[in-house]
């Protein structure tokens, strides 16, 4: 069921087994931890800037998108518990960005997290699209 993971069979060391289903490790971090912290911003009424939201929001970014680009060149890297907490970050960065976007459009966290993802994800995609046409 791809909704719950997008990987295919090569990949499923990269999900969670819960009964016949398997759901993505990393996602499983991101999607709730997100949802609830944009939960918790609203709630809270948090403000809208910080002056330390762009560091925080790539800080919070870098880990799941640098395990994310090693591990398309290492596939068995890691763990799914490690995914999972890299994803956990992830989505407290997004949870804030997406917060601020939601009042403010495209608010400087949220191009950050889009140049630093863009920065790291373009040249990994490439490279290994350039060695499975080799393979």
């Amino acid at each position: 069921m791809f909704w719950l993971s997008h990987h295919t069979r090569e990949e499923w060391h990269r999900c969670y087994r819960l009964g016949p289903l398997r759901v993505c490790a990393r996602c499983l971090g991101v999607y709730p931890t997100m949802f609830a912290a944009l939960v918790t911003l609203f709630a809270v009424q948090a403000p809208l800037e910080w002056a330390h939201d762009v560091p925080v929001v790539l800080a919070l970014t870098l880990p799941a998108t640098a395990d994310w680009a090693f591990g398309r060149f290492r596939p068995h890297a890691f763990s799914n518990p490690w995914r999972t907490f890299t994803g956990v970050l992830l989505g407290l960065g997004l949870g804030r960005s997406l917060f601020i976007h939601l009042q403010r459009p495209f608010p400087a966290a949220l191009f950050a997290q889009f140049v630093l993802v863009t920065v790291v994800a373009l040249p990994v995609i490439l490279a290994t699209y350039r060695r499975s046409r080799r393979a």
